[in-house]
């Protein structure tokens, strides 16, 4: 076999960043992705991290990535584009807008230069869903990501087209949840 050949058997798919969904009306979209985050800190990747809806500082993740190690810190960039509350259709306004325009913004400049080897946008298919990032737009950017760039989005309600132009989707279901018994979110484990 010549090596042309064995290039079309045998590609570098390790070389090829791919779109990943994690959405679902389950608990621990975010978590993968952060699980991600941190496998691909410890491989020496550049990751953004980008937080849509969520601001504030009560985030067991952002204490732990704030005492990672200088030489790891360096390859990871945070950037909170919400506000301190949850963001639902009845009580989006335009300072919820404006922080996740800002974020969005940081995306498609990251996306443009090839900055990062992984872009996380947690909780984007919710902003998408509120009408607060552009489903066009959206799509647009994913399809003009760099060839070896991995995207991750996360969120309910992920977007049919989302879906469809996506490598990998998990849909995470849920089949039984304490908090259906009054358990209130635990630091630690939901925070």
């Amino acid at each position: 076999m010549d090596n042309e050949n064995e290039n079309l058997f045998n590609p570098k798919w390790e070389k090829h960043g791919y779109i990943q969904v994690y959405t679902g009306d389950g608990k621990g979209k975010t978590t993968a992705s952060l699980g991600l985050c941190m496998r691909a800190l410890g491989r020496k990747w550049k990751v953004l991290l980008i937080m849509f809806t969520k601001g504030g500082n009560d985030y067991g993740e952002l204490v732990s990535f704030k005492n990672l190690s200088p030489k790891i810190s360096k390859q990871l960039t945070i950037v909170q584009a919400g506000l301190d509350r949850i963001v639902y259709k009845n009580n989006s306004n335009e300072l919820d807008k404006r922080a996740i325009q800002s974020g969005w913004d940081i995306v498609k400049e990251a996306v443009k230069n090839n900055s990062y080897n992984m872009i996380i946008m947690d909780e984007a298919n919710i902003a998408i869903d509120l009408g607060l990032i552009d489903l066009n737009e959206m799509l647009d950017v994913l399809k003009s990501k760099p060839e070896e760039m991995e995207i991750v989005l996360t969120g309910r309600n992920a977007k049919p087209e989302i879906v469809e132009l996506a490598h990998l989707v998990s849909e995470i279901k849920p089949i039984k949840h304490y908090w259906d018994t009054g358990v209130m979110a635990r630091e630690g484990i939901e925070f």
